[in-house]
C-alpha cells in the first residue's frame, strides 16, 4: 500500500481559558513541560537554535528536539526522531488568541513515511498530541499531573 505523503500530516487543537503567552511558556520552558508532558524530564528552554533532550517516563531513552523556531505567544517548530527509524519528523505548535484569555493552539506533524508502518506511527502520534494538549490543560487549569501511568 502506497499512501501520498502528504496525506500522512497532521494537525490536532485545543482551546485554552489562558492567554497565549502562558499557554506557550507550558511548552517552551522545561520545567514546566515536565509536569504535564515529558514525565521523565525536560532538559532546556525551547529557544530557536536549542538543542533540547525530553524523556518521558513510559518510554525508554531520551528524544532529541532540535528547535527551529521560537516566536513567544505565536509558535514552536521543532524537529525530533521519527519513532518509525530514521529521519525527524517538523512538529509546530501554533497559538492564536481566540478572545481575550483565550488561546487556539493547534500541534502539527509533518514528515512521516508513506507506509503502512509510517501510517500507524502517525496514528498513534495524533493520540500523543491530542492527549499532549489534554494534560496541559488540566495542568494550567487545575495544577494537576494527570500523565503519570497512563501508557504503562
Amino acid at each position: 500500500m502506497t499512501i501520498p505523503a502528504k496525506d500522512m500530516d497532521f494537525t490536532v487543537f485545543c482551546i485554552f481559558d489562558h492567554d497565549a503567552g502562558t499557554v506557550f511558556e507550558a511548552v517552551a520552558d522545561p520545567d514546566q513541560l515536565s509536569k504535564h508532558f515529558v514525565m521523565g524530564g525536560a532538559k532546556g528552554r525551547m529557544d530557536a537554535g536549542a538543542v533540547v533532550t525530553w524523556e518521558f517516563a513510559d518510554f525508554p531513552g531520551a528524544f532529541v528536539v532540535s528547535v527551529i523556531e521560537s516566536v513567544p505567544g505565536q509558535r514552536l517548530v521543532f524537529d525530533w526522531p521519527k519513532n518509525t527509524g530514521t529521519g525527524h519528523n517538523r512538529v509546530t505548535f501554533s497559538f492564536s488568541a481566540t478572545e481575550p484569555g483565550r488561546t487556539r493552539v493547534e500541534v502539527s506533524e509533518a514528515g512521516w513515511e508513506p507506509t503502512p508502518g509510517g501510517l500507524q506511527a502517525a496514528y498513534g502520534n495524533v493520540m500523543g498530541w491530542s492527549y499532549m494538549l489534554a494534560t496541559m490543560r488540566t495542568w494550567l487549569d487545575h495544577g494537576l499531573a494527570v500523565r503519570p501511568g497512563m501508557f504503562r
